[in-house]
């Protein structure tokens, strides 16, 4: 299996590639659109080609590389029923498979974050989007989140996988790159609560900041610019 992980220092954001093997399908998990050349390089380094992407949500922090994937590839692009996208071509339900070959993934409705989070298992691995982070949880104070929500998919539905499954998210801002389900019941710190009323009261009380251009980059990833779009937007 080949399996890459990117990293976008401007966002902090992980993009994963997956696939069988050099000369078969590919599949990217949350592209970002700066990224698209390096993503494509590795692609036709390797002999692969994508035929899905896949967001784990709409982002706040980050355009969306989906549509400029979609442009340049011809591939398929994906997100969860509950996404307000207008470019999505299929849209999964809570444990749906997505298949390219022998590799498959199942969806995870995972809603806290944002009200279209999913997240997407893979035998020994989890990529949970914003909604479990290592060592932390995705915010829930925007885009109809909602703290109980996001107790109720880390702790009924991602922490009830096998411990030692990898947790790979879409964000770290400390250096890490993966965790396991093991240590995020163990060591996250907003997991060592008692109840969802506990959690919720830790995540209302975050105080964070909104992302920088976030009232402009909800809307491009709603309406899926690719590159030449959002080059045309900048020139009005």
């Amino acid at each position: 299996m080949i399996f890459n992980q990117f990293f976008d220092s401007a966002s902090s954001t992980f993009t994963y590639l997956i696939s069988s093997g050099k000369g078969r399908e590919a599949l990217i998990i949350d592209p970002v659109i700066e990224k698209t050349n390096e993503y494509l390089k590795l692609l036709n380094k390797l002999d692969l080609k994508l035929v899905k992407v896949v967001d784990t949500h709409i982002h706040a922090d980050h355009i969306s590389g989906l549509s400029e994937l979609a442009k340049q590839t011809g591939c398929s692009k994906i997100m969860g029923e509950q996404s307000s996208s207008e470019v999505i071509d299929i849209k999964v339900k809570d444990n749906e498979k997505i298949k390219i070959e022998n590799i498959e993934l199942t969806s995870i409705y995972t809603p806290g974050h944002t009200d279209c989070s999913y997240s997407f298992f893979m035998k020994d691995r989890v990529f949970t989007g914003d909604t479990l982070l290592i060592n932390g949880t995705g915010r829930t104070d925007f885009q109809n989140g909602n703290p109980y929500d996001s107790y109720d998919s880390i702790f009924k539905k991602i922490l009830k996988l096998p411990e030692k499954t990898l947790v790979y998210p879409a964000h770290d801002y400390n250096g890490k790159t993966f965790s396991t389900i093991e240590n995020e019941k163990n060591n996250n710190p907003r997991l060592q609560v008692k109840s969802a009323e506990e959690y919720a009261e830790i995540m209302k009380n975050l105080k964070l900041s909104n992302p920088k251009m976030m009232d402009i980059i909800v809307p491009a990833n709603k309406k899926g610019l690719t590159l030449e779009e959002l080059d045309s937007q900048k020139r009005i």
